[in-house]
């Protein structure tokens, strides 16, 4: 597998806070790889820097050898790498299909313009974002709730929107922030088996932060561990479960901490 994504030195800081310090790594096409650490370590700012989201203050990260970092965030979503959030970024006020559809729009051939005069390329776009919106809703098993409220939905059905939300914009690399927060164990492997179909069938490229240390030995073909913002261990599962560093990192908890 070749080198997808590569973060190259990164680090940030907020004043005299060093929030990421010289992280490094990289991410192979076709790989889920996760990083995990205590609170605080620093992992939702990295994925922030992978993203755009924040300047970095050192450091550079590469999309397929172009250098993506400090680009605005929605150039970046262009050139295929995007974020899901921890809180659910939908319209709440409107039904499962319609956001979906909505998200397309990064993807729009039209203008604004086009949309409020309802051209002809307007009228394409539409009807090609509602074609593959009901391909993505079927591809999830979201057709039961399609025409539900955002507003009524569950935790488990929130995070399966916010999924399909990033696969609308067609994504190469998909930064998943915490998809199996709040859920139980059944929506968790749930949303883990849905997760290695992204990458199985649509071919799409994972990076995730995730606390749910059983869920992600089971999905992860790499681990990352960051400690107060610098990284202590790349690996496998197995290897990560192993390492006396992030043994220690996690307080010595092996059990409850890192499923072993």
């Amino acid at each position: 597998m070749s080198n997808l994504l590569e973060i190259k030195g990164v680090s940030k800081r907020f004043g005299g806070l060093t929030a990421v310090n010289n992280v490094s790594f990289h991410v192979s096409e076709g790989e889920i790889l996760s990083v995990i650490g205590p609170n605080g370590a620093g992992k939702s700012t990295l994925f922030k820097l992978i993203a755009s989201f924040l300047p970095t203050s050192q450091g550079e990260v590469f999309l397929r050898g172009e250098r993506i970092s400090n680009l605005a965030p929605h150039t970046v979503a262009r050139k295929g790498l995007v974020r899901t959030f921890q809180e659910a970024t939908i319209f709440r006020s409107m039904t499962v299909r319609e956001n979906i559809i909505v998200a397309h729009h990064l993807r729009s051939r039209a203008s604004l313009l086009g949309f409020f005069l309802g051209t002809r390329l307007a009228a394409a776009d539409e009807a090609a974002f509602a074609e593959s919106a009901d391909n993505i809703i079927e591809f999830l098993g979201l057709d039961a709730i399609r025409d539900e409220l955002a507003s009524t939905l569950p935790q488990g059905h929130l995070r399966a929107l916010g999924m399909a939300i990033g696969l609308a914009t067609h994504p190469t690399v998909l930064l998943l922030d915490e998809p199996f927060a709040g859920m139980n164990h059944d929506e968790t492997m749930h949303m883990v088996t849905l997760v290695r179909r992204l990458r199985d069938e649509r071919g799409v490229t994972v990076l995730l932060v995730e606390h749910d240390m059983p869920a992600v030995m089971k999905i992860s073909d790499r681990i990352v561990v960051l400690n107060f913002g610098e990284k202590i261990a790349e690996g496998t599962p197995t290897q990560i479960q192993s390492n006396p560093k992030v043994i220690e990192a996690y307080l010595g908890a092996e059990d409850a901490a890192i499923g072993l």
